[in-house]
Protein backbone atom coordinates (compact mmCIF):
# COMPACT_ATOMS: atom_id res chain seq x y z
CA UNK A 1 0.00 0.00 0.00
CA UNK A 2 1.20 3.49 -0.89
CA UNK A 3 0.75 6.48 1.77
CA UNK A 4 -0.04 8.93 -1.28
CA UNK A 5 -4.05 7.57 -0.75
CA UNK A 6 -5.61 10.60 -1.60
CA UNK A 7 -9.09 9.20 -0.03
CA UNK A 8 -9.66 10.96 3.41
CA UNK A 9 -10.77 8.04 5.91
CA UNK A 10 -14.38 8.11 7.96
CA UNK A 11 -12.64 6.80 10.71
CA UNK A 12 -9.74 6.35 12.61
CA UNK A 13 -9.02 4.25 15.27
CA UNK A 14 -6.57 2.40 17.14
CA UNK A 15 -7.56 -0.96 18.91
CA UNK A 16 -6.97 -1.43 22.73
CA UNK A 17 -5.34 -4.15 25.01
CA UNK A 18 -9.22 -5.55 25.66
CA UNK A 19 -9.81 -5.66 21.73
CA UNK A 20 -6.88 -8.12 21.28
CA UNK A 21 -8.02 -12.31 21.24
CA UNK A 22 -5.70 -15.39 22.49
CA UNK A 23 -3.57 -15.10 19.24
CA UNK A 24 -2.42 -11.78 19.97
CA UNK A 25 -4.44 -10.25 17.03
CA UNK A 26 -7.80 -7.95 17.28
CA UNK A 27 -11.34 -9.57 17.30
CA UNK A 28 -12.95 -9.69 14.54
CA UNK A 29 -15.90 -8.53 16.22
CA UNK A 30 -13.61 -5.11 16.68
CA UNK A 31 -13.21 -4.84 13.34
CA UNK A 32 -16.51 -5.32 12.19
CA UNK A 33 -17.95 -3.24 14.24
CA UNK A 34 -15.84 -0.57 13.20
CA UNK A 35 -16.53 -1.07 9.61
CA UNK A 36 -20.20 -0.66 10.32
CA UNK A 37 -19.67 2.39 12.37
CA UNK A 38 -17.87 3.68 9.29
CA UNK A 39 -20.76 2.66 7.09
CA UNK A 40 -23.20 4.11 9.32
CA UNK A 41 -22.10 7.28 8.98
CA UNK A 42 -21.42 7.49 4.71
CA UNK A 43 -25.28 5.84 4.66
CA UNK A 44 -27.08 8.34 7.05
CA UNK A 45 -24.90 11.37 5.01
CA UNK A 46 -26.29 9.83 1.77
CA UNK A 47 -29.65 9.37 3.42
CA UNK A 48 -30.23 12.38 4.86
CA UNK A 49 -31.19 10.64 8.31
CA UNK A 50 -31.34 7.27 10.12
CA UNK A 51 -30.25 4.16 8.72
CA UNK A 52 -29.95 0.45 9.48
CA UNK A 53 -27.67 -2.08 8.61
CA UNK A 54 -29.53 -4.93 6.80
CA UNK A 55 -26.99 -7.07 5.29
CA UNK A 56 -23.67 -7.92 5.11
CA UNK A 57 -23.10 -9.43 1.69
CA UNK A 58 -19.43 -10.10 1.98
CA UNK A 59 -16.69 -9.25 4.17
CA UNK A 60 -12.93 -10.88 3.90
CA UNK A 61 -10.02 -10.84 6.03
CA UNK A 62 -6.85 -10.42 4.72
CA UNK A 63 -4.51 -10.06 6.94
CA UNK A 64 -4.93 -9.77 10.87
CA UNK A 65 -4.93 -6.50 12.84
CA UNK A 66 -1.77 -6.36 15.46
CA UNK A 67 -2.08 -4.18 18.65
CA UNK A 68 -0.39 -1.31 17.83
CA UNK A 69 -2.28 -0.40 14.50
CA UNK A 70 -3.45 2.72 13.35
CA UNK A 71 -7.09 1.76 11.91
CA UNK A 72 -8.07 3.47 8.81
CA UNK A 73 -11.79 2.64 7.81
CA UNK A 74 -12.91 3.82 4.36
CA UNK A 75 -16.83 3.94 3.14
CA UNK A 76 -18.14 5.34 0.06
CA UNK A 77 -21.77 4.76 -1.80
CA UNK A 78 -21.41 1.40 -4.12
CA UNK A 79 -24.81 1.57 -5.27
CA UNK A 80 -28.33 2.82 -4.20
CA UNK A 81 -31.62 1.42 -4.57
CA UNK A 82 -34.89 2.72 -3.73
CA UNK A 83 -35.25 2.28 0.17
CA UNK A 84 -31.39 0.65 0.43
CA UNK A 85 -27.55 1.08 -0.46
CA UNK A 86 -24.71 -0.81 -0.57
CA UNK A 87 -21.17 1.21 1.38
CA UNK A 88 -17.90 -0.50 0.64
CA UNK A 89 -15.84 -0.79 3.29
CA UNK A 90 -12.02 -1.00 3.30
CA UNK A 91 -9.79 -1.23 6.63
CA UNK A 92 -6.02 -0.31 6.20
CA UNK A 93 -3.41 -0.54 9.11
CA UNK A 94 -0.92 1.66 9.45
CA UNK A 95 2.51 -0.23 11.06
CA UNK A 96 5.80 0.60 12.33
CA UNK A 97 4.91 4.05 13.18
CA UNK A 98 3.04 5.07 9.72
CA UNK A 99 6.30 3.41 7.60
CA UNK A 100 3.75 0.68 6.42
CA UNK A 101 0.53 0.24 5.74
CA UNK A 102 -1.39 -3.21 5.01
CA UNK A 103 -4.56 -3.82 3.89
CA UNK A 104 -6.62 -6.09 6.77
CA UNK A 105 -10.26 -5.90 5.45
CA UNK A 106 -12.90 -5.21 3.30
CA UNK A 107 -16.67 -5.67 2.93
CA UNK A 108 -19.82 -4.57 1.65
CA UNK A 109 -22.60 -3.66 3.83
CA UNK A 110 -26.34 -3.18 3.10
CA UNK A 111 -28.15 -0.30 4.83
CA UNK A 112 -32.02 0.95 4.71
CA UNK A 113 -33.14 4.17 5.50
CA UNK A 114 -35.47 4.96 7.95
CA UNK A 115 -38.35 6.88 8.79
CA UNK A 116 -39.55 8.64 11.76
CA UNK A 117 -41.60 5.15 12.43
CA UNK A 118 -38.03 3.28 11.94
CA UNK A 119 -39.45 1.45 8.74
CA UNK A 120 -37.74 1.74 4.85
CA UNK A 121 -38.38 5.30 3.41
CA UNK A 122 -36.76 6.22 0.06
CA UNK A 123 -33.14 7.00 0.10
CA UNK A 124 -33.55 10.08 -1.66
CA UNK A 125 -36.85 11.30 0.35
CA UNK A 126 -35.08 12.80 3.44
CA UNK A 127 -36.75 13.29 6.95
Amino acid sequence: MTTNDPRQPTLRVTPGPSDINANGHIFGGWVLSQMDIAAGIVAARRAHGAVATVAIERMEFIAPIELRDLISVYAEVERVGRTSMAIRIEVIADRDGGDRQVKVTEGLFTFVALDESHRPRPVDRPL
